[in-house]
């Protein structure tokens, strides 16, 4: 996956407290294991007004010319929550963003974005509320997420620092889903599987 570090973007603010991953990627779109293709299909029943998703529906924010091209998410308490199908970061990344602030994430889904290489921001609801304000004062708001800092800071010189623990932080930094952060050790893994044929060639046999 690629690397995470500083990104400078539009915002787009979807003013929603619970919202579950069902919302975010509707079940009748989980056929395919591909990750590709999902973007379309986020927010499917907010965004359109039909379920063949044909019509848009112009009062759903993300409709709004104003945010079209938008690659941060701002959002509220308990974002995705609900089931732990790893398509909502897909459908998420595939639709163009980056990073999601919010003031508080359902920890599967949370953990989901770092393996997919979303940088997922928890700040203060007051810190969230502030930044609100702003994006819908200001057309074409752009929010900077600079990882290597750990701060998310705004045109109107606000600057807010977030927690991330630091394997997490790490993985962004250089691109690794766990099986990039495995393959690191793949000389250590090769020379473990040598000694153990070496030592016990029995539980071999038939590999």
């Amino acid at each position: 996956m690629d690397a995470f570090e500083t990104i400078s973007g539009k915002a787009v603010p979807l003013d929603i407290i619970n919202v579950d991953t069902d919302q975010i990627i509707p079940k009748q779109f989980l056929k395919k294991i591909d990750r590709a293709g999902f973007g379309v299909h986020l927010f499917h029943d907010w965004r359109y007004r039909d379920d063949a998703g044909t019509e848009m529906n112009p009062e759903f924010i993300l409709n709004y010319a104003r945010y079209q091209g938008a690659e941060i998410l701002l959002t509220r308490e308990n974002f995705g929550c609900g089931s732990s199908r790893e398509h909502a970061p897909w459908a998420l990344q595939d639709y163009g963003f980056k990073s999601i602030v919010a003031s508080s994430f359902a920890d599967i889904f949370y953990n989901n974005c770092r393996k997919n290489g979303i940088l997922a921001v928890a700040l203060q609801a007051d810190e969230i509320q502030s930044l609100f304000e702003e994006v819908e004062a200001n057309e074409g708001c752009m929010l900077t997420v600079d990882l290597p800092l750990q701060t998310v800071s705004s045109p109107e010189d606000k600057v807010f620092s977030f927690e991330i623990d630091e394997f997490a932080k790490n993985c962004l930094l250089n691109g690794l889903d766990d099986i990039g952060w495995t393959l690191q050790f793949e000389e250590k893994i090769q020379q473990f599987e040598q000694q153990a044929r070496s030592e016990n060639p029995w539980l071999f046999v038939n590999a």
